[in-house]
């Protein structure tokens, strides 16, 4: 079975915060200037990200990132 997507966004901090599933203990991992990976220290599985200074990110709306990870998602 499938998990849950999460999203949250702080507008203050300008933080968008993505969560796979339950919540559960993780170490962060920046892959690239802002974008940061939550990854679980014993299976190595992700289990979320977030994405510091949003609106930086995407100025414009055809604005578009590309970041150096892998996913595969299934509808459910």
């Amino acid at each position: 079975m499938g998990k849950e997507m999460r999203m949250a966004y702080d507008d203050e901090g300008d933080i968008l915060d993505i969560s796979i599933g339950d919540p559960e203990k993780a170490v962060s991992r920046e892959v690239e200037d802002d974008f940061f990976l939550r990854v679980n220290p014993v299976s190595g599985e992700v289990v979320g990200f977030s994405i510091l200074n949003f609106r930086k990110w995407f100025k414009g709306a055809k604005d578009i990132k590309t970041l150096p990870i892998k996913a595969d998602l299934i509808a459910s």
